[in-house]
């Protein structure tokens, strides 16, 4: 995760959107090759097995996918975390310029 500090102080994290390119790039270029093995297995005029490979590729897309899921998932959770840190950093602040802190 890439982030920045704010003014106040507080490091603000947002997704790679480099990764999310490169996910999306990985798929495109599984895809293509899923095609053209296809391709080249219906060309064939001696009779080659490509469909284990074809499976395989596409497996790997799923998983792609699949972790991309979770990666977004995380980066959302950790989102809101910061969100939720920085809320409350800020009432602290004001808490105890204003001269209330109870020590909570």
């Amino acid at each position: 995760l890439r982030g920045r500090w704010s003014r106040e102080g507080q490091f603000w994290l947002y997704p790679f959107p480099s990764h999310r390119e490169s996910q999306v790039e990985l798929r495109e270029h599984i895809d293509s090759l899923a095609t053209e093995l296809c391709r080249i297995n219906e060309d064939q005029k001696v009779a080659l097995d490509l469909d284990p490979y074809v499976k395989k590729l596409l497996n790997a897309r799923r998983r792609v996918v699949l972790v991309n899921n979770i990666l977004q998932n995380a980066q959302e959770r950790l989102r809101r975390l910061n969100h939720s840190v920085a809320k409350e950093t800020v009432r602290r602040r004001a808490m105890l310029e204003a001269g209330g802190y109870q020590g909570k």
